[in-house]
């Protein structure tokens, strides 16, 4: 993929989930993408628990478009900093403000401004104080490093132009011994990625997917260990919700590792 192609995917990304975020704000919503297509339970809120859908404002709920659950993949707990790869309309944002309390934090970077006036509303909606909302991509992340205790993410790495910087990036954040608590879809190793754009394009999360074996090898190139990707249900053919967890180590040769 060269320069122009990568620009030019990022552009429909990023208009696809401006209209999403639009629709949204006017009271006109869809599931799994902004565009009008038929409700798929493989995607949106339907994968969250009633409890946690009941606590957030509906706004919140209507801009979920992730293919599971990242809150509790990555077990959060009281007075974490927890960062959100592709926020969008804010919904795991916020149910990871409520899991670290008021001694913790919870930050959404997202590049699309629609998303961002949409989150920043959901936030103030349900009266979240321990929140912020930065404007970036996912392969440039605008915080230091070391400073992030657990990375979260909804569908959004799959639709990357270059996920070696998002998995480099991600380890730059967090802190020695942070880890990540990923859904994202993966491909199973067999299909090759004309097989996976055959099965749906890239801003609606298949294309762009990489394989069980690709995603590994992606994280330990970054410097991840204890990796771990567990599908846990079909969204097409040989394409699949998964979870994703791994760890930065907290030192190497008894020093800690800094990026």
């Amino acid at each position: 993929m060269n320069e122009q192609q990568s620009a030019d995917l990022r552009e429909t990304v990023r208009r696809r989930y401006a209209a999403a975020a639009v629709q949204v704000t006017e009271g006109s919503t869809t599931c799994c993408g902004p565009q009008p297509v038929e409700v798929d339970e493989s995607f949106g809120s339907t994968l969250y628990p009633a409890d946690d859908r009941d606590t957030l404002p509906a706004e919140a709920i209507a801009a979920s478009l992730g293919c599971g659950n990242p809150t509790t993949v990555a077990e959060l707990h009281e007075g974490e900093r927890v960062l959100d790869l592709g926020s969008g309309g804010g919904i795991d944002v916020l149910l990871s403000a409520r899991r670290v309390g008021p001694t913790g934090k919870a930050y959404g970077l997202d590049m699309t401004d629609e998303m961002l006036a949409l989150a920043l509303a959901n936030a103030e909606k349900a009266g979240a104080t321990n929140v912020e909302f930065l404007k970036g991509t996912i392969e440039a992340i605008p915080l230091p490093a070391n400073t992030i205790d657990v990375v979260i993410s909804n569908c959004v790495i799959n639709l990357s132009v270059d996920k070696p910087a998002v998995f480099a990036e991600t380890y730059r954040v967090l802190r020695p011994g942070g880890r990540i608590g990923i859904s994202d879809i993966v491909a199973d190793d067999t299909l090759t990625p004309a097989q996976r754009a055959e099965r749906g394009d890239y801003a609606g999360c298949i294309a762009g997917a990489l394989s069980f074996t690709e995603y590994r090898t992606g994280l330990e190139a970054a410097g991840f260990t204890d990796i771990e990707i567990t599908p846990s249900h079909p969204v097409a053919d040989g394409m699949h919700s998964a979870t994703v967890r791994a760890t930065k180590p907290m030192a190497v040769d008894g020093a800690p590792r800094v990026s």
